[in-house]
């Protein structure tokens, strides 16, 4: 958990690691404050709920399965349950069944991703036993996201510039030790 910590901070993420769901909740709810989010779009999983769960001053709503992208525009954050945190990267793997929830990802200047620790593995080869099988499904639909930090460039002049092409702030919540 340190280790994921320390390689998302590299790249501008903040990474909260929080021994309970209370604490994350707790955690959110001052980060719904300061931020003044007013509606977050929230994934369909129960991690996601589990942390918008009681929290005053913010709507959530379930992120649609195929929303028109201008619809998402307005939602200043996301909250997606990470499928694996990697520790090498600091990347979260989010398998997304719908194309709202690829959008989810990328469109909101905001993104919040929690898991829990369990679903820490240390680099993506350790995760492939567990992600082939779901790939493989013909059923399947959908895609697997990997979400390496806030969105970034420095094309221009060379100058770091975050959130141009997504997020311009990604936090991901850890829960449990």
């Amino acid at each position: 958990a340190r280790r994921f910590a320390e390689e998302l901070q590299a790249v501008h993420g903040e990474a909260i690691l929080c021994s309970s769901w209370d604490t994350a909740r707790q955690d959110f709810q001052r980060l719904v404050r300061e931020a003044g989010w007013k509606q977050a779009v929230v994934m369909d999983r129960p991690g996601a709920w589990r942390l918008v769960s009681d929290i005053a001053d913010c709507e959530a709503i379930r992120v649609p399965d195929n929303p028109p992208p201008r619809e998402m525009e307005p939602v200043a954050v996301s909250v997606l349950q990470a499928d694996w945190l990697l520790a090498d990267t600091g990347s979260s793997v989010i398998v997304c069944n719908q194309p709202g929830e690829r959008l989810a990802c990328y469109l909101p200047p905001a993104c919040v991703i929690v898991a829990t620790a369990d679903r820490l593995r240390e680099h993506l080869p350790a995760a492939w036993e567990e992600i082939v099988p779901l790939a493989r499904q013909p059923e399947r639909r959908g895609e697997f996201v990997i979400i390496t930090g806030p969105s970034r460039t420095a094309d221009i002049e060379k100058i770091l510039i975050l959130g141009v092409h997504g997020p311009k702030r990604l936090i991901v919540y850890v829960v449990g030790e």
